[in-house]
C-alpha cells in the first residue's frame, strides 16, 4: 500500500483479509459489516465532496459518523440495537486500520470515543404449551408441503435452532439411530461464529425427518422448497409466520404475539426450564456462549415466578388485640 491515507485499500483488506482470513467470522456477520459500509460510504462521500474510491481515512471523521448514526435512527427508522450494530462494525474497521497503521491511532481513538447507546431490553416472547401444540398441528400433513412444514416446525421446537441454522442443516449432519427406542439420534448444528453443537432429537422428530431424507444424497440440505432448492432462513421465517397467522384465527392469544423462528427458540428454552432442565444444559442446547444470555429465560417465565411466589407465601398473621381488650392483662393490673 503506497498511500496509507487512502481509505479504499483499507476497506478491501478489512473485508477480505481481516474478517474472513484472520477472524473467520460467520458469513452473516461478514455481510452485516459489508452492509454497514455500503450505507456509510455514500454518506461520507457526499459530505466530503469526494468520489468514494478517493475517500481518505480522515474523511471518516467522528462527527460525520455521529451524523450518520443519528440519521439511521431518525430518518432510516432503525432501532437503537441496529444503530449499535452499525457502530460496532465501524469500530472494528478503525481498530484494524490503527493496528496496521500507527499514524492513525489518534483518529482511531476519536472513532472509539463514539459510545453505544443504551437500549431497553425487549421482553422475550414465547408460546405456551397449548399455543405451540396448535402451531405444530397447523400444517396439513396429507400433502408433501404440509408434511415438510410440520417437520420444520417440529425441528425448530426440538432443537431451539435459529432459522439460519436450520436452513443450513445437511442430511450428513444427522445421526439417526437404527432403532429409535434404543439408539439416540442427534443433529450437528453450526451456530454463530461457526461454533458447532450436537442436539438430541425426539423420536417424533426423527420419524418426520426420515421421510425427508429418503433416497437423497448426504450432501443435500435437509429442508427444501417446492422447487427442490434449499430452504432459506427467509423461507423458514415466512413458513412460521404463515402458520402462526392461520392459528391466530382460532387462538386469540397467539394473535397478540409476534411469532417467528426465534419465538420458537425462546419457547424451547422456556419449556426446557419448566421441565427442570438446568440452565447450563439449556445454554449448551441453544449454543449460547455466555450463561448470562440464557439467564433471561429464568427471568421471563411467569409460571415459574408464580410457583416461587407461592412457596414464599407468608401465612396470615392473627390480628393482635389492643391492650385495652386484653381482659387478663386488665385483671392483673387491678391486683397490683
Amino acid at each position: 500500500m503506497t498511500d496509507t491515507n487512502v481509505l479504499s485499500p483499507w476497506i478491501r483488506r478489512f473485508l477480505i483479509e481481516h474478517l474472513v482470513v484472520e477472524r473467520n467470522l460467520a458469513h452473516n456477520t461478514q455481510k452485516s459489516y459489508r452492509d454497514t459500509l455500503r450505507l456509510l460510504l455514500p454518506v461520507i462521500a457526499r459530505r466530503a465532496r469526494r468520489r468514494i474510491d478517493l475517500l481518505r481515512v480522515e474523511d471518516l471523521s467522528a462527527d460525520r459518523i455521529r451524523t450518520f448514526l443519528q440519521d439511521l435512527e431518525e430518518t432510516g427508522g432503525c432501532a437503537v440495537a441496529t444503530r449499535n450494530q452499525r457502530l460496532s462494525a465501524i469500530h472494528s474497521l478503525a481498530r484494524f486500520i490503527s493496528i496496521h497503521s500507527p499514524e492513525h491511532l489518534q483518529w482511531s481513538g476519536e472513532i472509539h470515543n463514539i459510545m453505544s447507546k443504551k437500549a431497553a431490553r425487549p421482553l422475550v416472547t414465547y408460546l405456551e404449551k397449548d399455543e405451540m401444540d396448535a402451531l405444530l398441528a397447523s400444517p396439513d400433513c396429507s400433502t408433501s408441503q404440509g408434511r415438510r412444514d410440520h417437520a420444520v416446525l417440529l425441528f425448530l421446537y426440538n432443537t431451539g435452532a435459529r432459522a439460519d441454522e436450520a436452513a443450513h442443516v445437511q442430511i450428513t449432519d444427522l445421526d439417526v439411530g437404527m432403532t429409535p427406542d434404543r439408539d439416540p439420534s442427534s443433529v450437528l448444528i453450526r451456530g454463530k461464529g461457526n461454533k458447532q453443537r450436537r442436539c438430541p432429537l425426539w423420536k417424533r422428530t426423527v420419524a418426520e425427518i426420515r421421510h425427508l431424507m429418503a433416497d437423497r444424497d448426504l450432501s443435500e440440505h435437509l429442508f427444501l422448497n417446492r422447487r427442490g432448492q434449499p430452504l432459506t432462513r427467509y423461507g423458514i421465517h415466512s413458513l412460521v409466520e404463515r402458520h402462526a397467522a392461520r392459528v391466530a384465527k382460532n387462538l386469540p392469544s397467539i394473535a397478540k404475539k409476534r411469532v417467528s423462528p426465534h419465538t420458537i427458540r425462546h419457547t424451547t428454552a422456556t419449556h426446557l426450564l419448566r421441565a427442570g432442565v438446568d440452565i447450563n444444559t439449556i445454554r449448551a442446547w441453544l449454543g449460547h456462549v455466555c450463561l448470562s444470555t440464557t439467564n433471561i429465560y429464568a427471568e421471563v417465565d411467569l409460571e415459574m415466578k408464580a410457583k416461587a411466589l407461592a412457596n414464599c407465601k407468608i401465612n396470615d398473621e392473627k390480628p393482635q388485640k389492643h391492650w385495652r381488650d386484653d381482659k387478663g392483662l386488665m385483671a392483673f393490673l387491678k391486683t397490683l
